[in-house]
């Protein structure tokens, strides 16, 4: 499958956290970890587990950081 995102993060699930609604993904890349939330229903759908290989795909028109 081709996408256009060009921010690819290849890392592993460290935890899953699931609400009623949403799941909160952590997926740890090196020294680094992402946290993506997506739909419960979605995280069911792919099957994901603690342990599983995944990439983070980041698509954003801004960042944005305070101090």
């Amino acid at each position: 499958m081709k996408v256009s995102v060009r921010n690819k993060i290849p890392g592993t699930i460290k935890e899953i956290k699931k609400g009623e609604v949403v799941a909160e993904i952590i997926v740890k890349s090196g020294d680094i970890e992402v946290i993506s939330v997506i739909t419960k229903d979605a995280a069911e759908e792919l099957g994901l587990k603690v342990g599983d290989k995944v990439t983070a795909l980041i698509k954003s028109t801004s960042v944005m950081i305070q101090k």
